[in-house]
């Protein structure tokens, strides 16, 4: 049966879905954000009917919806968060929750059910994260170009085989994206053109099928090929978080290629400039916790972002 496993890392948490040695599902929540279904406590500063914005201790403000009528400004309210704050393109969007006793149907938690694992196996996590970065997926036959944009996630189909056997083996690689990615929201996908009635509901049936368990509303091929997939959105996506953090993701991965390296000296990272103004101090300290080194970094502005290489050297 697959397994839910989690693994602890240094700035952020990740987990994976392992079927033997696939990954089939990922997400990732970074330290210090807030997620779907924590529980807070907000002071109520604005209201207008059952919509307003709270405040927590921390000064972090939330948007609020189903709100009960005798609510009234300044009262504390306890709250589950119901989606996490989302970084846009040229926008910020707050993270929104609801008085607990109006969230209904909260699905389980993953992070805190799965089970937790000192390490991933080797390259399930590195497959998910580099497939993200790019924004392509390549299948028999073809690619899934994915794009992030203020509207919706786009997943663009590419290839030179005929349109109907294009746009059906494209089908299970866009399932598993959606899922591999943790991907939600509005989601439109861009088949081939279809001329037949008969070719678009025969990939429509594929979807159905391939998307069977995943919880979502679509509408049916229109006669350009274009499918839209609304989910239920809880927090960022992978692409969203490379799409408006790369730094940020790239960061977190060079800490974590530097926790695993093994041996004896000092842990030496070389990043991309970029990069070292996002290692946060109290990062190395944990790092260097964790591995019992030392641990030093360096810059190479000839090294992409998203490849900081970690070693051991002797001890100066």
């Amino acid at each position: 049966m697959p397994d839910w496993l989690v693994e602890e890392g240094i700035g952020e948490t990740r987990a994976i879905l392992l079927d033997g040695d696939t990954v089939i599902a990922a997400k990732c929540r970074w330290h210090g954000e807030l997620h779907a279904g924590q529980h807070v406590s907000a002071k109520l500063t604005t209201k207008r009917g059952t919509r307003g914005t709270g405040l927590l201790e921390d000064g972090l403000e939330l948007l609020l919806d189903k709100l009960p009528r005798d609510a009234s400004e300044g009262t504390t309210i306890a709250c589950a968060i119901t989606r996490a704050a989302i970084t846009e393109r040229g926008r910020y969007k707050l993270p929104s929750a609801r008085p607990i006793e109006a969230v209904q149907n909260a699905g389980p938690d993953t992070f805190a059910s799965a089970r937790i694992v000192h390490r991933f196996p080797a390259g399930a996590w590195e497959g998910v994260w580099e497939e993200a970065s790019s924004g392509h997926v390549a299948f028999d036959g073809g690619s899934l170009l994915l794009a992030v944009t203020p509207a919706m996630t786009l997943i663009d189909i590419d290839g030179d085989l005929p349109p109907r056997e294009l746009a059906s083996r494209a089908v299970p690689s866009i399932a598993h994206a959606l899922r591999q990615f943790d991907l939600a929201g509005s989601i439109g996908i861009d088949f081939p053109t279809l001329e037949t009635k008969a070719d678009r509901r025969a990939i429509d049936a594929a979807l159905d099928d391939a998307l069977d368990d995943w919880p979502h509303e679509r509408t049916a091929m229109n006669g350009f090929g274009f499918v839209q997939l609304v989910a239920r959105l809880e927090g960022p996506s992978l692409l969203h978080r490379f799409a408006t953090s790369r730094t940020g993701m790239a960061a977190r991965m060079a800490l974590r290629r530097a926790e695993r390296v093994e041996g004896a000296g000092t842990t030496l990272l070389t990043v991309h400039p970029a990069l070292k103004s996002k290692i946060k101090q109290e990062w190395i300290t944990e790092l260097e916790r964790r591995t019992g080194r030392p641990m030093r970094i360096e810059t190479d502005p000839g090294l992409a972002i998203e490849t900081a290489a970690a070693q051991i050297v002797p001890h100066d």
